[in-house]
């Protein structure tokens, strides 16, 4: 086997400055670099559209979204150019659907511009908003602006909130992989402090977040955090009972931890090898439903909820964040175990190295799955946020497992440890003397600084056995290794970590990628000439063939002029006894809207003053009668802007 050189990762004492200067860096770019750009539900499109004129006045309000929203009261408001209120009731998902909002108005509108401004939950936790007005009968001055409607989120109450979701996933991560790696490689002291510290972590974030998340998604500040009506709003959302289930799991985990550090740590009991087995087993059952079931409390209220394929990506999303924690928190349990410097066995690294190559197995195929769900397109990938933060996430994967195949060298070359050294002024054993009896000696002799004295011969004596301790750690080149190693995996981790978390609060690109096209459309400009459409037609019935040329101008929503040239299959013009032409918006369920046209000239007809309520993409309808039984109907789409 090929010796390896030394590594160029940092030593151990140099590691947890490292983490911690990565970790303030990541936590900073976290909380003050996320922008409130990161809604996750799109607004797709309006009823009425946005800047769109109507010619009477509309009964409601019609909002769809490219995922579901939760409401509230106040979800929706429609403000006249007065600025007062004129919604009727409270807003409701459209026959069920949860990716609609609508609220009714009042009758008797009054002709003007109303601005109507929405803030909602996204499906996946987090809150969105905006506003959009439109005219009736014709745009008017107003008093309000739509940008001042729009309720943000309390700066302060953002920053704590976006901290505590950081602390949940790593609390979440230490708590199961401490666990995983005293149940399956190497129990003791350092590695309880791991898992327990995780566990504190966790259900201290966990309540944060419940507390904080009537403020977050509402715009209120922090004096309204422990507002109870706000609480109990919360909990009858899905993101609340996703926090509240999370605590009551995390009782259950306290009970798993006290069996697995206590009595089933202890060897020395008297319980047969079967027994120890047995408990063994229920250990194993028990702390993969509660992992499990804390892991889907991040499945069921956040991105894999919803979309495409949600029952799929859901049950993908919790093996994804299990063998992350596994994976991390397990490299955390480890490389506490190598700085404390207590006997850790070859078999016991050996057991973690193949657990997380397993990880990372998982790690990789649910990672590929997700990314092709919310990315979608490769102009996602690299032309959205979501896209490049998770191009910086499988580039920190990629180091990452880079490093750990030098930790795996190291691995390699680990014995059970060497033979103690002896020292040539090694005394008897009746000739040593224990530091107790010094310092009984020492006071026993009496004086005014006795006791003085012995306070700092005793501390001499820990910083000697700490030093001794020290060096015998580092006496063996293949542990120390494997820990600066270690070290460099645990420094990228918390890297990884930071970015995972930006992740989730950043919308998907799918998401994005169709907010950014709705948002051109809404854009694109006028045409600067009416919209042609030229159908040609065949009845079947002798003189039968034709075209028709239909001409709608502006081609805007609003009054339009409609114009209809029917010409025979020579190119004259020709009346037939039945024209009929009728506009149909289907993703709306708007029509048909049948126009009324009035015979101009030979071969022509016209409708004055038509109404199309909004633009999109309309289906044009012709149908032509050429004799008392020949008729033929012709369907067309139309852009109308």
């Amino acid at each position: 086997m090929t010796t390896p050189t030394a590594l160029p990762a940092p030593t151990a004492g140099r590691v947890l400055p490292v983490l911690g200067t990565l970790l303030a860096a990541l936590l900073c770019a976290l909380t003050f670099g996320a922008t409130p750009a990161s809604a996750h539900a799109a607004l797709t499109s309006t009823d009425p559209a946005n800047g769109s004129v109507v010619r009477t006045a509309p009964q409601r309000i019609t909002l769809r979204f490219s995922e579901g929203v939760l409401l509230n009261a106040d979800s929706i408001r429609v403000l006249d150019p007065a600025g007062e209120r004129v919604e009727q009731g409270g807003p409701e998902h459209v026959d069920g659907k949860s990716d609609s909002a609508a609220v009714a108005l009042r009758a008797g509108l009054a002709d003007g511009t109303y601005t109507v401004a929405w803030q909602a939950v996204s499906a996946d936790s987090h809150p969105v908003a905006g506003a959009f007005t439109f005219s009736i009968g014709a745009p008017s001055k107003t008093t309000v602006k739509a940008t001042a409607t729009v309720t943000e989120v309390d700066p302060a109450v953002e920053v704590l909130y976006d901290t505590g979701r950081y602390a949940a996933y790593a609390g979440f991560v230490l708590l199961v992989g401490g666990c995983v790696f005293a149940g399956v490689c190497r129990s003791s002291r350092p590695v309880q402090r791991i898992a327990v510290g995780g566990w504190i972590t966790l259900f201290a974030s966990t309540a944060v977040l419940l507390l904080l998340r009537g403020a977050y998604t509402s715009g209120k500040g922090l004096g309204d955090v422990l507002d109870l009506a706000l609480l109990g709003d919360v909990l009858a959302t899905k993101p609340g009972a996703a926090l509240l289930s999370r605590l009551l799991l995390l009782s259950a985990a306290a009970v798993f931890l006290a069996v697995l550090f206590g009595s089933y740590a202890r060897e020395d009991d008297d319980r047969t090898r079967g027994e120890r087995r047995d408990v063994a087993y229920g250990l194993g059952i028990g702390g993969t439903v509660v992992a499990v079931g804390l892991a889907a409390t991040w499945a069921m209220a956040e991105h894999a909820s919803v979309g495409i394929q949600a029952w799929l990506a859901m049950p993908v999303d919790v093996v994804h964040l299990v063998a992350v924690a596994v994976w991390l928190g397990g490299l955390a349990a480890l490389l506490a175990t190598l700085r404390s410097g207590e006997p850790l066995g070859r078999a016991a690294v050996v057991r973690f190295s193949r657990l997380a190559f397993a990880s990372v197995c998982a790690l990789v195929a649910t990672g590929l799955y997700q990314s092709w769900r919310q990315v979608g397109s490769w102009d996602a990938l690299t032309g959205t946020s979501y896209g490049r933060w998770l191009l910086i996430k499988a580039g920190l994967v990629i180091v990452l497992v880079g490093v750990a195949y030098f930790s795996r060298r190291w691995t390699a070359r680990l014995t059970d440890g060497p033979e103690p050294k002896k020292t040539k002024s090694a005394r008897p054993a009746s000739q040593k003397v224990t530091a107790s009896q010094k310092v009984a000696a020492t006071a026993k002799g009496g004086g005014s600084d006795s006791a003085e004295r012995a306070a700092q011969l005793a501390r001499q004596r820990a910083a000697l056995e700490k030093a001794a301790g020290k060096r015998e750690r580092d006496a063996d080149e293949n542990r120390s290794g494997l820990r600066r190693s270690v070290g460099a995996e645990a420094a990228v981790a918390v890297v990884l970590l930071a970015v995972t978390t930006v992740l989730t609060g950043t919308q998907p690109g799918r998401a994005e990628a169709e907010q950014q096209r709705a948002a051109s459309d809404a854009a694109a400009p006028a045409t600067t000439g009416p919209a042609e459409v030229r159908i040609p037609y065949d009845t079947g019935g002798t003189n039968g063939r034709g075209t028709a040329r239909i001409t709608l101008d502006p081609g805007r929503s609003g009054r339009n002029t409609l114009d209809v040239a029917v010409t025979d299959a020579a190119g004259r013009p020709v009346d037939v006894p039945e024209l009929e032409v009728s506009f149909t918006e289907k993703a709306k369920e708007i029509g048909p809207l049948r126009a009324t046209l009035e015979r101009r000239s030979g071969g022509r007809w016209q409708s004055t003053g038509f109404q199309l309520p909004m633009a999109g993409e309309w289906q044009l309808s012709l149908t032509v009668r050429t004799s008392d039984i020949d008729q033929v109907t012709e369907i067309k789409n139309v852009k109308i802007n």
